[in-house]
């Protein structure tokens, strides 16, 4: 049945028993498909009925659907003709693992960061109702999104306004499935009818001539739900609210739904999921499920970055009581599980709320506590404002731990730390540290500990060279190392990229500095390899606009020093997806093209 289905047309003639059937394939087929491309299992499991039936209710492109996020919509991508792409997804010229305005009229929108999907479609909804378009506009947001204050302002405007919106609220916390049952589905089923709405609508129109039992009415209506249903607070944001329903009972979805549609006023539709529904082990442990590697790619032993930062964290905690740690819900990616178990009381995981976790920092260390963000490079992005405004401008002493900073893989552009030097370079009262292996990483960790400063450390997705990296050591503020001794031409490599430096470095006769620092440059140290060598080559893994390279080309500018400067580092587009060291080639961040610019 699944290679029957070629467009969203395909299923709406189907039975029930058949879309029934259709989900079970489709379930068997990511569970085949993503083991081997990768990409986010867990999440896909859970909403395969609820996506067959806005298909099934709903005309796509004329209705437009937005999800969250964007990795929840696999089966979306094989109801709307993508069915024999799916083994590429997340490869390189493959389908993203995302939605993507560019790959399909189906996908309305795009997406990879959270809490972004209701503002987008309400922007939806009122402009087609500007344009004189009838379509629908339908939000799908995960429960954990909704701790995104964006989210909030968005519920906040659409409770105010007469938007033909509709926003699906994917709950798969099981703490409150059992709210799910029969007394509930029928409930819905009742308030969502047209029948029910217009009752509703007639009877509160002929009591607001009678203010005081009118009023009596509206409240005794809402306290009655919210004793049964959680529906005070949309309720109170102006938007309707139907539910919960179990969000893999199709019939009552496409019912549910078909009576949603013929309704005009923003609503939202509370569904129960359960994440990795239909895969045991994705049941039982649905982070660990949430996203899975290609089965291709074999496990490393050697410590990952973010492993590293989560033994530095665990160590420096055992003799620091002052070290607070705080997240926006990457506890696990950012390595901190074994800190939340082990100190508890010094973890804070703020939800998906970057903006808070970077402000709620400065207010820590205002009392004498030593907070560290763990935080990845396209998150932090969201935290600008709060950056420079209640950090660096009162020059708070917080530590940055930025994961995932330059190019990230399969995730692609959405997730690509591209652009964390060029924004953090012009900020005041900020040292930038780029570490290019495990050990120096803890030495830098070691040494901004110790510094009563804002200090930004950025590392990159994937695992170092070094196993044992645990040490006292500190690092000199400032301060490059030459690495290997040359002539001719100087090579300066920040981060990773110090490892194709050296390779290059030995084969050009070159001199290779791992920069170490980004802010403050080591300016004497440039100065003088400037000075005795003909020609210069800087590299990043960071948009060459703004980035590490820029700053030598400022500094050697400024000392009017007109030795030859070529910068290596991400052109000025946005990063395509692929393995990473698939993109390094393709970018010219390797060997080769070092060797390629000190030879042009």
């Amino acid at each position: 049945m699944l290679n029957s289905i070629t467009s969203p047309a395909d299923i709406k003639q189907l039975d029930i028993v058949q879309l029934q059937s259709l989900a079970e394939e489709v379930r068997t087929f990511l569970i085949e498909n993503i083991q081997k491309t990768g990409g986010h299992l867990a999440p896909n499991l859970g909403i395969i009925e609820t996506t067959i039936a806005m298909h099934y209710v709903f005309d796509t492109p004329y209705d437009s659907f937005v999800f969250d996020v964007g990795h929840q919509a696999y089966t979306h991508k094989i109801l709307t003709g993508r069915l024999n792409k799916m083994h590429t997804l997340r490869q390189k010229g493959g389908l993203s693992g995302f939605t993507k305005r560019s790959e399909s009229e189906h996908d309305s929108f795009g997406a990879g960061h959270s809490s972004t999907s209701i503002s987008a479609a309400l922007g939806i909804a009122i402009g087609n109702s500007i344009n004189n378009i009838n379509g629908k506009s339908i939000a799908v947001i995960g429960d954990g999104a909704l701790t995104g204050g964006m989210s909030f302002e968005a519920l906040n405007h659409a409770g105010d306004s007469d938007a033909d919106l509709l926003i699906i609220l994917n709950d798969n916390d099981m703490s409150i499935s059992k709210n799910v049952g029969a007394m509930n589905t029928y409930l819905t089923k009742l308030i969502s009818s047209k029948v029910y709405s217009t009752m509703k609508s007639k009877s509160l129109g002929f009591l607001e001539k009678i203010p005081k039992i009118h009023e009596f009415a509206k409240r005794s209506e809402e306290h009655l739900k919210g004793m049964v249903l959680p529906s005070t607070l949309f309720e109170e944001l102006g938007l309707d609210y139907f539910g919960p329903i179990d969000g893999r009972d199709l019939p009552t979805l496409i019912q549910t739904l078909q009576n949603l549609k013929q309704q005009t006023k923003p609503r939202l539709l509370h569904i129960i999921t359960k994440k990795g529904y239909g895969l045991e082990a994705a049941e039982n442990d649905p982070c660990k499920f949430h996203g899975v590697a290609p089965a291709s790619l074999n496990a490393s032993n050697l410590p990952s970055y973010s492993a590293v930062f989560g033994t530095w964290l665990n160590n420096t905690a055992l003799h620091h009581r002052n070290l607070i740690a705080i997240t926006p819900a990457m506890c696990t990616g950012s390595g901190m599980s074994e800190f939340e178990q082990n100190y508890p009381k010094q973890y804070f995981d703020v939800g998906i709320a970057e903006q808070h976790a970077i402000t709620f920092a400065g207010g820590l260390a205002t009392q004498g506590l030593k907070p560290i963000v763990a935080i990845y490079s396209t998150f932090l992005q969201r935290g600008y404002d709060q950056l420079i405004h209640d950090i660096a401008l009162q020059n708070l002493g917080v530590i940055f731990a930025i994961d995932r900073a330059g190019l990230v893989g399969s995730d692609g552009a959405t997730h690509a730390g591209s652009f964390d030097l060029s924004f953090l370079r012009c900020i005041p009262n900020l040292t930038i540290m780029t570490p290019s292996n495990a050990m120096q990483m803890y030495q830098m960790f070691n040494t901004a500990f110790e510094t009563n400063s804002t200090i930004c450390i950025r590392y990159p997705r994937g695992t170092s060279d070094i196993q044992n990296y645990i040490t006292d050591e500190k690092i000199s503020l400032g301060k490059a190392k030459v690495i290997l001794k040359g002539s001719s031409v100087a090579i300066f490599a920040f981060g990773i990229m110090v490892k194709s430096a050296l390779v290059a470095g030995k084969k050009l006769g070159a001199t290779v500095v791992d920069m170490r620092f980004v802010k403050p440059l080591d300016e004497a140290l440039i100065i003088k390899l400037a000075s005795s060598h003909a020609k210069l080559i800087s590299i990043e893994d960071n948009a060459i606009t703004g980035g590490a390279g820029s700053a030598i080309s400022e500094l050697l500018h400024q000392k009017k020093i007109n030795t030859p400067l070529n910068i290596l580092g991400l052109p000025d587009k946005f990063s395509e997806q692929g393995q990473q060291q698939e993109l390094y080639d393709l970018y010219g961040l390797n060997e080769t093209g070092i060797i390629n610019a000190a030879r042009s």
